[in-house]
């Protein structure tokens, strides 16, 4: 397995990579989301991801999708061109209840969608990711 190693002065943190769902910018931040929900606020830039990505050599598996998004393909389950929209799935990523889920139903108008695992992005950005993963050999 490897890890990926963040250290700070009070700080270490190790992540499996293939824990890693995706990595999205927040300003100077970064949330750094994972198969079980869990979402991490990070005090790094998304450069820093890239970087330690490329140093892993797992550039193959993380993909730069925009300026503001790096995921990890193998979790990429629907592109949605129009919605512009990447939908995240696998039989390993879990969902954490949230407190609308706690809440009494009523029958009454449409469904709302708690997926923590969806992602607006650019519709260019959408496109070469799509051409990346159209791309990609299929065993």
């Amino acid at each position: 397995m490897v890890w990926l190693i963040i250290k700070l002065p009070s700080l270490l943190m190790r992540v499996a990579l293939d824990e890693i769902v995706y990595v999205k910018a927040d300003g100077n931040y970064c949330d750094l989301v994972l198969i079980n929900g869990r979402c991490r606020k990070m005090t790094f830039q998304l450069h820093y991801f890239e970087k330690k990505f490329e140093e892993l050599k797992k550039t193959d598996t993380f993909i730069r999708v925009g300026r503001s998004l790096i995921v990890n393909k193998q979790y990429v389950e629907v592109i949605d061109l129009i919605d512009q929209t990447i939908f995240f799935g696998g039989k390993h990523l879990q969902r954490v209840p949230t407190a609308e889920d706690l809440r009494p139903r009523t029958t009454e108008g449409n469904p709302v969608n708690h997926d923590i695992y969806t992602v607006k992005v650019s519709r260019d950005a959408l496109k070469l990711l799509k051409e990346q993963l159209e791309q990609q050999k299929h065993p």
